[in-house]
């Protein structure tokens, strides 16, 4: 029983390298959905996930069911990961190669439709971004950001951005002036 358990079913080199093809395959096809496809995951992205790892499961063990094998896998996948995302801190190409660049939504509070259609967003989605940010419509933004890891930034213009701790001490500084020049109640 323990035997099996810890035996191998296909060599530590072969799992080694069906783990590294896999995640590098992967890893580019992630990349070529695009960036909503990993930040903006609704219901049926969280499900073709899901599936998709049960999917390459055997590619990356191969006819092995052994505990040792599994840990194996895990380890070279951990440690391919670990190596990448260094490397990306390391040289900005890699990382754009990896990431990609961010790309402008909307600007100056008009969406770029075709580049919204292009990137799989819905137009609804980028208005809750707006609100989360403070702002009431499209038409209060400079500029509408989809990051490369999927996250939205939102710029809204400078009269409309939300009131920060500067611009309440300031209107509090501005009331304790006016306070001191009123007459004393009487």
């Amino acid at each position: 029983m323990w035997q099996a358990m810890f035996e191998a079913g296909i060599p530590y080199t072969e799992k080694t390298l069906r783990t590294v093809l896999v995640y590098l395959a992967l890893l580019i096809l992630l990349r070529v959905i695009g960036k909503r496809g990993l930040a903006q995951m609704n219901t049926f992205d969280l499900v073709v996930m899901l599936l998709l790892s049960n999917v390459v499961q055997n590619a990356v063990i191969g006819n092995d069911n052994s505990v040792s094998g599994g840990l194996w896998g895990a380890v070279v996948l951990l440690a391919t990961d670990w190596v990448l995302v260094r490397q990306a801190a390391r040289w900005d190409w890699f990382n754009r190669l990896l990431d990609g660049t961010p790309t402008v939504l909307a600007r100056d509070g008009v969406y770029d439709r075709r580049t919204i259609a292009k990137q799989g967003i819905r137009e609804a989605d980028l208005d809750v971004a707006v609100r989360h940010q403070g702002g009431d419509a499209i038409e209060e933004t400079s500029l509408i950001v989809l990051e490369p890891g999927g996250t939205l930034l939102v710029r809204l213009k400078d009269g409309d951005q939300v009131a920060d701790k500067d611009d309440v001490a300031a209107i509090r500084a501005a009331l304790v002036a006016i306070e001191a020049r009123l007459p004393p109640p009487r």
